[in-house]
């Protein structure tokens, strides 16, 4: 038992209790006689508070970025807590590690890893506040129960709400969390209950929520200027002129050295992601008096080695690397020679895809304010603990010097994992000396990304006379330095279909990037699928299948394959490419129109396994229409707000569809060619198209659905597009040539 150092009196604090899985539960219970002098709200642990009222105020942990978890993490401790579901009241956590342990927001983590313990979270106020009922009737707390924010003596009738109990539980010590009883998810009155996410009238209506919409007395506000080329450096800049424009307070050259010197470290690397720090800041009365005092620097960049690197040289490279060995062999099982040249039918095939930009409709941004020697944030981070780490380095100052407000960020999809925008709002506030807002423009946004990774796939592969896949060949050529991957440019040895073809071999080869590069929704999934699936379904093709038998087929009668994070569960994908095959009524698609086809394909991923049927037109004209999707997932037994599911799905597929036919980013001459929507085209609501959901509930523990949704639908689309019109789509987007060998 451990006593945390707040100020408070002995009776206050009642113990820190730290769960098997190490969450820190931070137990405070202010004594009855304050709690009654200020008839405020009483708190039974760090994410509970009990109003005189009965109204529960409930913290969520974790960063909210669209994925509804503000919601659904507070569902998990409403639903222990046994309390009405219309008397609670969400509040976003700040960044506070030692109370709320890990806060991040990706790699759909968060229901997986919050799961068991916010159970406990909930239980354990519970039991404080039966315990209190317990001891006010003289009674075991065994005896008593509770019902929807009040404890029950069934024996006397007696009836008490947990708003005057949670004042009693001042002197109750709170039980340790592995003890306490969880409740029967028969008895489930609020987990799995279709819930609307809880700000959803602030979004509609307009409300200050996000990370854009804050605003601070005396506040300033920032633009900063980065080089085109990545990691050039400023060689000049006309401040001066800057300074003439009306409202523009500062303008400094911000510099990787001044912060290397200032952080003490010897290299810049040794910061992680502070290398974004090279460039211009423009400080204004306005953002708009900012961004004119930027244009006006004419700032000078130093030559950089990537000004001299782009798609097309990517591309050519990767096909002279194709013609050759592989740098490095991550797989060999069996003899792939041998099995291709004895396969009745062997396909040879090249697939491509492009950089892709995360592009989130809020441009990311952050407001500090440094003073006193220390640093208060507000930000719309996926990573606050690394972004507060990241910015303490930078500062030279203590993390504990540093209050970081979460605020709802308007998209995410793995860009604000990379917190480079926080850190340099951090050092334009301790330049400013006042309260700073940065805000980058659409273009910086797009222009200054960290990329879904471009890659190339070289397959060869053999089916035998009985249809079965006898061999498989992949040369993966993609991008790093070295023996190192860029950022999510690397491909697992053990990716589907190795362990299921009994002669499998994957080659690597690396390219220099210079462009930055990072986690997209389902990272490294999101392109790979498509390839591999595609692929599949030529195979498929060419020993004239079905192509969803074929797959069935492939995965065999095999249940779990391997051990721990390289462990693949067939029998589970074989359930939901069972389900998906009824509910989409594959069997039909022989009396479907001319010109209109069925496209199939599964993925596993963040733990989710998925397949997808995709029905599309193919028009006289080459225009695509998708006319709709079916999705079946598996993510184990329970699904905590099944409205917030069906949602993260649709919206996982229809974020496929959209990078699959519309999206791309090339580099020319070291920078990006797309800088906004007009030539960076989310998909419209004319494109979209109905997506039906189906859940096939397994006895695992439950795992994220926001991100192993999408990958499957990109090569299902790019199926059925063959199905509607014999057309093999080999390179995304969907418009773009093949790949030419």
């Amino acid at each position: 038992m451990a006593v945390e150092p707040t100020g408070a009196s002995r009776r206050d604090l009642i113990k820190i209790t730290a769960s098997a899985a190490g969450l820190l539960l931070a137990f405070r219970v202010a004594p009855k006689a304050e709690a009654a002098e200020r008839a405020g709200a009483v708190a039974l642990n760090a994410y509970v508070r009990v109003g005189p009222d009965g109204i529960v105020t409930i913290t969520s942990k974790n960063p909210e970025i669209g994925q509804g978890i503000k919601t659904a993490l507070p569902m998990i401790i409403a639903e222990e807590l046994d309390v009405a579901w219309e008397n609670v009241r969400i509040q976003q956590a700040d960044n506070d590690p030692k109370a709320y342990g890990r806060q991040l927001a990706g790699g759909s983590s968060s229901i997986p890893g919050n799961w068991d313990d916010l159970r406990r979270v909930g239980a354990v106020a519970r039991a404080m506040l039966v315990q209190a009922a317990a001891l006010a009737w003289n009674c075991p707390p065994g005896e008593c129960a509770t019902d929807a924010g009040y404890v029950i003596h069934a024996a006397t009738g007696r009836r008490q709400g947990y708003g005057p109990l949670s004042v009693q539980c001042a002197a109750i010590a709170a039980p340790d969390p592995r003890t306490v009883a969880l409740k029967d998810p028969k008895a489930y009155r609020i987990v799995g209950r279709g819930t609307p996410q809880y700000d959803t009238a602030r979004i509609v209506t307009g409300a200050p929520l996000f990370g854009i919409d804050i605003r601070l007395p005396g506040m300033l506000y920032a633009t900063f200027q980065k080089a085109p080329v990545y990691g050039a450096r400023v060689a000049k800049a006309d401040l001066d002129a800057a300074m003439k424009v009306k409202g523009v307070r500062k303008a400094f050259v911000m510099d990787t050295d001044a912060v290397g010197k200032l952080a003490g470290v010897q290299a810049i690397s040794d910061l992680g992601w502070a290398a974004p720090l090279n460039g211009v800041a423009v400080v204004g009365d306005s953002w708009w008096a900012a961004r004119k005092g930027r244009d006006r620097l004419n700032t000078q960049w130093m030559e950089h080695p990537t000004g001299k690197q782009g798609t097309e040289a990517y591309d050519a490279r990767a096909l002279s690397l194709s013609a050759g060995p592989p740098q490095k062999l991550l797989k060999s099982e069996g003899d792939v020679e041998a099995a291709l040249k004895g396969a009745a039918k062997t396909v040879e095939a090249a697939y491509a895809y492009p950089f892709l930009s995360h592009a989130p409709l809020e441009p990311q941004n952050t407001t500090a304010h440094f003073h006193d020697g220390k640093l208060e944030i507000w930000s719309p981070t996926q990573t606050p603990e690394m972004g507060a780490q990241l910015c303490a380095k930078v500062l030279g100052i203590k993390p504990e010097d540093i209050t970081l407000h979460m605020t709802r960020a308007g998209g995410g999809f793995g860009r604000r994992l990379q917190n480079d925008y926080m850190v340099q709002a951090a050092w334009i506030a301790r330049e400013a000396g006042v309260p700073v807002k940065l805000l980058w423009t659409r273009e910086d946004d797009m222009a200054f990304d960290y990329y879904r990774p471009a890659g190339f796939h070289f397959f060869k592969g053999g089916v035998d006379s009985a249809g079965a896949v006898v061999a498989w060949q992949n040369h993966f050529v993609t991008f790093g330095d070295g023996e190192k991957a860029a950022g999510s440019a690397a491909m697992g040895a053990n990716e589907f279909p190795a362990r299921f073809v009994p002669n499998y071999r994957l080659g690597q080869s690396m390219q220099p990037l210079g462009a930055p590069t990072g986690p997209m929704r389902a990272p490294g999934s999101n392109a790979i699928a498509f390839a591999v699936q595609s692929f599949i379904d030529e195979l498929a093709d060419a020993a004239g299948a079905d192509p969803l038998a074929f797959r069935l087929k492939l995965l065999g009668d095999a249940g779990t394959v391997g051990e721990g994070n390289d462990a693949y569960n067939a029998a589970r994908m074989r359930g939901v490419l069972e389900l998906v095959r009824d509910k989409s009524g594959w069997a039909n698609r022989g009396k479907l129109p001319k010109g209109t086809g069925m496209g199939v394909a599964f993925h596993y991923s963040h733990k989710g396994y998925f397949a997808e049927v995709v029905k599309a037109s193919v028009g006289k004209d080459g225009a695509v229409k998708v006319d709709k999707v079916w999705v079946a997932g598996d993510v184990g037994r329970q699904i905590v707000n099944p409205l917030g599911a069906v949602n993260q799905v649709q919206g996982a597929a229809l974020d496929g569809i959209s990078q699959a036919r519309f999206l791309k980013i090339t580099l020319k001459d070291g920078q990006a060619v797309q800088r906004n929507f007009q030539d960076y085209p989310l998909m419209r609501m004319a494109d979209s198209a109905p997506v039906e959901v189906h859940f096939n509930m397994t006895d695992y523990p439950p795992t994220g659905l926001g991100e192993p949704a999408l990958p499957p639908v990109i090569p299902a689309l790019c199926n059925a597009i063959f199905a509607a019109c014999g057309k093999r789509i080999r390179r995304l987007p969907i418009e773009e040539p093949l790949l030419r060998a």
